[in-house]
């Protein structure tokens, strides 16, 4: 049995969304005529409030393609220094839109309304023009830590006043949706453009939705096509994500109760040093000096364990659709006695 916790994008399509796949209609999508994609594309707009979308190969490139819609070179957003468009999308803020971050120490990935206004920039010539601000929920480098509503909110209220979009990385937002009291219109009415990922915990095989207005959309669908992200029959992928976002979202409470699980029992080993709070799916802990993230990879694999290593002494585990309780037993069984 190969259990493999390195990311919840390791998911496999099962047989019905196989089925869907195969049976969907298409057409050219760069002609803006395959039926699947734009009914996925409609049905994500609507599930967050937003007039449009546009279908991606991937999350990185629609952030990418938000952040070239939302600023001109020379600029300067505002993100957390975990965020994901600034440590793992190779470097785009800078290379795609020739736009710097300006990084802001949060609390476990999540900034606040006074970060915000803190780091506006003055209206001088000598300094960047404060163009974007950008929030990652949840938060992947900080064990999948979720924004509560208010402080978006109070966010929002400040970009509104200073007159700046506001961004939503939501490679997980359904992970924090279903942690939470708030809806997907509530996060959509937040935000004047959203990334949602259909390949991670909704267990799709590839794809990205970007969400906006529809001047906003119409935008980036020809940056799409200049990013390389044209796709035909586009269809057969769009059908994996219908069939994700009508079947698989609640689901992922379950993700959530099998690596919260994980997390109690990292809490009582010896070798673990510390393990930040597990809020959804991710679980990231601290090793002692027993063990580096080579080392302890090295001891899992043997029992046919994956792992991501986050550092010198720090390991990912990330639960999903293809993790089952057989599996939480057999590593819950491995840890307690490596």
């Amino acid at each position: 049995m190969v259990i493999d916790l390195r990311s919840d994008t390791v998911t496999k399509p099962t047989k019905a969304m196989l089925d869907a796949m195969m049976i969907a209609p298409v057409g050219d999508d760069v002609f803006n005529e395959d039926p699947t994609v734009l009914a996925l594309e409609d049905k994500a707009a609507k599930l967050f409030g937003k007039e449009a979308a546009l279908f991606c190969p991937s999350g990185t490139m629609t952030n990418q393609i938000a952040i070239k819609c939302h600023t001109v070179p020379g600029d300067e957003l505002i993100c957390d220094v975990n965020s994901h468009i600034y440590n793992y999308e190779g470097g785009g803020i800078s290379s795609n839109s020739g736009v710097q971050a300006k990084l802001i120490q949060g609390d476990r990935g999540r900034i606040t309304a006074k970060h915000v206004e803190d780091n506006i920039n003055g209206d001088y010539d000598w300094l960047t023009r404060t163009a974007l601000v950008c929030l990652e929920n949840t938060v992947n480098r900080a064990g999948g830590s979720y924004y509560a509503l208010q402080t978006i909110k109070e966010i929002k209220q400040a970009c509104d006043i200073y007159k700046l979009p506001l961004h939503l990385d939501g490679a997980r937002i359904f992970n924090a949706i279903v942690e939470n009291n708030y809806t997907a219109t509530d996060i959509g009415n937040q935000f004047d453009s959203i990334s949602i990922c259909l390949s991670k915990g909704l267990g799709a095989p590839v794809g990205s939705l970007l969400l906006g207005t529809k001047p906003f959309i119409k935008k980036a669908r020809r940056v799409r096509k200049v990013f390389g992200g044209g796709m035909r029959q586009a269809g057969f992928l769009a059908a994996a994500g219908i069939y994700a976002l009508d079947n698989n979202i609640q689901r992922l409470k379950e993700d959530h109760t099998r690596a919260k699980e994980i997390g109690k029992v990292l809490e009582t080993l010896p070798y673990v040093e510390s393990v930040m709070p597990v809020d959804t799916n991710i679980v990231i802990f601290n090793l002692t000096d027993k063990y580096t993230a080579v080392s302890f990879e090295e001891a899992l694999k043997p029992h046919g364990i994956k792992l991501a290593a986050f550092g010198k002494q720090t390991i990912r585990f990330v639960t999903h659709l293809d993790f089952t309780d057989e599996m939480l037993t057999k590593v819950i069984e491995v840890l307690k006695k490596i």
